[in-house]
């Protein structure tokens, strides 16, 4: 969390001014179109890279589809882990996230210049109707971003459960699903560091309405958990066989 508490307090004044200039785009949607919006979310995006001393590399980006609209299901790891895949994908697109935990200072902004669907665990009424517009905007184009384990328990770069409800908004909106690997994305504020760190994203494989529709929604989470899987085994081995990026941090903030 040092790094994290380093971005709080030595950037209070940046932390300020974007704060501001997200509330006055969000406050004016009629002048900043959900492009610049998005604009505005990677710059912060990328200051907090900057100054967090975090560098995202991206791979499969040809792999996202190029019409319409689709849900990026991916691992979840810790607080970075919307940002670096936003800050890889280039069109706008939106997050999924639980509503305690997008209320933290910049991750509140960020979620409202892309509109972001805010679930709240104790309210189920709540989560049946948001999710139910979040269907509605899938199947009409948008693109979102769905953590479906639902959070994350200092797991670094191992799966949790993967919640086969999260698969129904997909189904329902008759969109790909688009599985994304992320890895190391735990390292930036797991743990008590402010050392140089990279993380990683996958963009595999797009799964069209037609590979699946027949599937119920546990057979679609157990095939998108093992595609992740397997790219972050093949990762693990790779790590291992090549010797690269054998750091890890020696005190973890639990």
């Amino acid at each position: 969390m040092l790094r994290f508490y380093f971005l709080i307090i030595f950037s209070l004044p940046l932390i300020i001014y974007y704060i501001l200039m997200a509330n006055h785009y969000c406050s004016h949607e009629d002048k900043y179109d959900e492009y610049k919006r998005y604009s505005l979310a990677l710059s912060i995006i990328r200051d907090v890279k900057r100054r967090g001393r975090i560098k995202t590399v991206s791979y499969g980006e040809n792999n996202l589809p190029t019409d319409g609209g689709y849900i990026m299901y991916a691992n979840h790891q810790g607080k970075y882990d919307a940002l670096g895949i936003m800050d890889a994908h280039k069109e706008p697109c939106s997050v999924v996230m639980d509503a305690g935990r997008s209320k933290m200072p910049l991750a509140d902004q960020v979620v409202n210049l892309v509109k972001g669907v805010r679930l709240d665990r104790t309210d189920f009424r709540q989560q049946v109707k948001v999710l139910g517009d979040m269907t509605r905007q899938a199947s009409e184009g948008r693109k979102f971003i769905y953590f479906p384990e639902g959070g994350y328990m200092h797991n670094g770069n191992k799966l949790q459960e993967f919640r086969p409800g999260a698969f129904k908004v997909a189904k329902n909106a008759c969109c790909p699903i688009v599985p994304v690997a992320i890895y190391d994305s735990h390292l930036p504020f797991d743990y008590n560091s402010y050392r140089k760190v990279t993380t990683q994203v996958y963009f595999m494989e797009p799964i069209y309405y037609e590979d699946y529709e027949k599937m119920s929604t546990k057979e679609i989470s157990d095939m998108v958990k093992q595609r992740i899987e397997a790219k972050l085994e093949e990762l693990e081995d790779n790590r291992k066989r090549n010797g690269w990026n054998l750091w890890v941090p020696k005190y973890r903030n639990c």
